[in-house]
């Protein structure tokens, strides 16, 4: 339910937000009162027989007691189950004294903290927390919907400390892959050679997981590699450039000619020598996964295998 009456085109957003969702976002941008508006949603809410409502109320930096009193109003006549405070990491201090102003004034429930890239932002959840005295529910660690998750505290200070968080890992694959999909492939590489039609596919079920910034710093060891950067924009031409390939170039990247990749490049909307250096990184990828097929090779490669050299794969 939009309550956010302040900030331009804030009601916009929460529908745009909803419609990705699939979630219905009710609205009253005639009323400038809030309670009014919080009320009325509750009733349609009632009326449609929903069993979850949330209010999206405005956001605030700092302190405001005009404000603060209006969301006192608002708790009294909705009386919501739970309030939830939504903090951004990245104000330091501030977060910290709104989570205690808000916590004194309407008896918050728990927070969600923003931002939070899982290093030395992990310093904002220890104060809240110890502040407030109340759980940090949800963690955003980007912009994307698929970059919020629940918080657990053991694996966030395993982020902290460079020991990578497998687990989340392994729940956002399980998620996200297609276990049909997954068999498929595990066949087709007893079979043959991994060509590009797998690596689109991979590269497809990879992204639902996340951003692959995110995913990297989950990996241990990884959260400490500075200079160890991924653009996710580069994956999104790296699609382009094999959806801009015929279904016998993908099977057969030896097809890949000079006048195939000038092709290529046009439709893709990138240049020769980006497809070049691709197809480099992509006969890498051939012969890691050819390596994968034997223990022993898999073994000595991940034995041998240099976190810097994973620009290489990517």
């Amino acid at each position: 339910m939009a309550c956010d009456i302040y900030r331009p085109a804030a009601i916009k957003q929460l529908q745009v937000v909803g419609s990705q969702l699939n979630i219905p976002v009710y609205s009253n941008e005639q009323s400038k009162d809030v309670v009014h508006i919080a009320k009325q949603a509750m009733n349609v809410a009632i009326s449609k027989l929903n069993d979850v409502v949330i209010l999206d109320t405005a956001g605030r930096l700092h302190i405001d007691e005009e404000l603060m009193q209006e969301l006192k109003n608002v708790k009294a006549n909705v009386k919501p189950h739970e309030i939830l405070l939504v903090v951004d990491s990245m104000t330091g201090q501030d977060a910290v004294n709104v989570a205690e102003s808000f916590n004194q004034n309407l008896g918050i429930d728990g927070v969600v903290l923003t931002k939070l890239d899982g290093d030395t932002r992990g310093g904002a959840a220890l104060s809240v927390k110890k502040i407030t005295n109340r759980p940090i529910k949800f963690a955003a660690t980007g912009e994307k919907l698929s970059d919020i998750e629940e918080f657990h505290p053991d694996r966030m200070a395993s982020r902290i400390l460079g020991m990578g968080d497998v687990l989340s890992i392994i729940e956002k694959a399980e998620e996200s892959f297609d276990i049909e999909e997954a068999e498929k492939l595990e066949k087709q590489l007893k079979k043959k050679e991994f060509d590009l039609e797998d690596y689109l596919t991979q590269l497809r079920q990879v992204k639902k997981m996340g951003s692959f910034s995110s995913l990297l710093k989950m990996l241990p060891g990884m959260a400490n590699l500075k200079d160890l950067k991924v653009e996710d924009k580069e994956f999104v031409k790296i699609e382009a450039m094999i959806c801009s390939m015929t279904i016998q170039e993908r099977r057969n990247p030896r097809l890949l000619n000079a006048s195939r990749r000038m092709r290529i490049a046009k439709g893709s909307g990138t240049s020769v020598q980006q497809i070049n250096q691709f197809m480099k990184s992509f006969e890498m990828t051939q012969k890691m996964m050819k390596k994968m097929q034997d223990t022993k090779g898999m073994k000595n490669m991940m034995k041998n295998l240099n976190p810097k050299d994973l620009k290489k794969f990517m």
